[in-house]
């Protein structure tokens, strides 16, 4: 829930933000100076590009949530209990142990997003945000193309 309630603070400041930014976009672009126009096009621009990439993170985040929670329901969530440590971050080594099986079920069935997901988190569990992310959007996509 405090993972909501963040997603929601940052929109409610991007919004305030869009906003300032735009008031002041429209002061430089008409200006009718050269360099005042470009900088308002910049000021136009960038606040676009955060709102692609943060709406691209919370619909990224959903489906990757729907999809735990479809597979929760399945029991096809990883049942090993991994040890943690006060961060709350699981014990790398112990996830570096679980990761070839998971793995080896990816190749065993490439085109089952179960099997993805799963390795996402294997991935995750062992420290590898980028690759997490990546099998999970794997997931994703091959789920949506049932």
């Amino acid at each position: 829930m405090s993972a909501r309630i963040g997603v929601a603070v940052m929109a409610v400041l991007l919004a305030l933000y869009v906003v300032l930014v735009g008031q002041r976009a429209w002061l430089l672009l008409t200006s009718e100076e050269p360099v005042g126009i470009v900088m308002g096009i910049a000021l136009v621009v960038l606040p676009l590009v955060a709102v692609w990439a943060i709406w691209r993170e919370i619909r990224f985040g959903m489906r990757a949530s729907a999809l735990a929670a479809r597979l929760e329901t399945e029991g096809g969530l990883p049942a090993e209990e991994l040890d943690v440590r006060p961060s709350g971050r699981p014990e790398r080594e112990q996830a570096d142990e679980l990761f070839p099986a998971y793995r080896a079920d990816v190749e065993a069935h490439p085109d089952d997003w179960r099997a993805w997901f799963r390795l996402g988190l294997a991935y995750d569990g062992a420290g590898d945000r980028r690759r997490a992310r990546q099998a999970i959007r794997t997931a994703i996509t091959l789920e949506r193309g049932r």
